[in-house]
């Protein structure tokens, strides 16, 4: 299902029109020309959803914890981010890990930042490590000068 979308200035002057699609809808997109964009949904709607992200970090918690259901989680990371075949074993199950937990934030907390920051850092990760000459150049050792203390910015 799509989700409807009214300009703010529509949203000012007809209320109870936006309204009346939002029961419909369940969710509408509010664009503004000064702001970010707003999105309008039932309390309904929103509990739903984080009960959905609940009940997702629940299970996911769950088949890790069992040998048979990491072995599926790690299966089907591949169909979900394609990337992760960049990383050895030992760094997919710390994204694994770190994945859960803010799964857990985001459905705890309410807290969504942290997903985005666990898939960003790690997909970052990835690129780096599917360029030889970026791994190499990034993993090189240091020459053992000492420049002295770093001083705080």
């Amino acid at each position: 299902m799509s989700t409807p979308t009214v300009a703010f200035s529509e949203l000012s002057k007809n209320s109870k029109r936006v309204a009346e699609t939002l029961d419909q809808a369940q969710r509408v997109h509010i664009t503004r020309r000064d702001g970010e964009d707003l999105y309008l949904t039932t309390a309904r709607h929103d509990q739903q959803r984080e009960e959905t992200a609940d009940i997702t970090a629940r299970l996911l918690a769950a088949l890790v914890r069992s040998d048979a259901g990491e072995r599926a989680i790690l299966r089907a990371l591949p169909s979900v981010f394609p990337w992760v075949r960049h990383l050895s074993a030992e760094e997919l199950k710390q994204f694994v890990a770190e994945l859960i937990d803010a799964t857990y934030d985001a459905a705890q907390l309410d807290v969504h930042a942290n997903l985005h920051r666990v898939v960003v850092e790690w997909r970052a990760t990835a690129r780096v490590l599917a360029d030889p000459e970026l791994t190499a150049q990034l993993t090189r050792r240091l020459p053992d000068e000492d420049h002295g203390e770093v001083t705080a910015p």
